[in-house]
């Protein structure tokens, strides 16, 4: 049996103090947020462990769409936004 897919889903609005969670899921949901962001021409980047990291933390019931991200991501959000960034993604 295969991995299930993870999808997440960031934005960072530079005013803001980190990134946020948009979008957050598992298996159809994953492939659902993978299809709509790419249908916007919005970034997809494939970064496994980096999605698990969303996914397990995603999956608290403390954790809300719109909420911060933890700290404890910030360095892998900030690789991933670089580059997008630097390979000239635009929302």
């Amino acid at each position: 049996m295969g991995k299930r897919k993870l999808a997440s889903a960031i934005g960072y609005v530079p005013e803001e103090a980190a990134p946020r969670l948009l979008a957050s899921g598992r298996g159809r949901d994953a492939e659902r947020i993978v299809s709509i962001a790419r249908q916007a021409g919005v970034a997809v980047v494939e970064e496994a462990a980096f999605a698990a990291l969303l996914d397990s933390w995603a999956g608290s019931p403390r954790t809300r769409t719109g909420d911060f991200i933890p700290p404890w991501c910030w360095e892998a959000a900030a690789k991933i936004l670089a580059f997008v960034t630097k390979e000239g993604y635009k929302r």
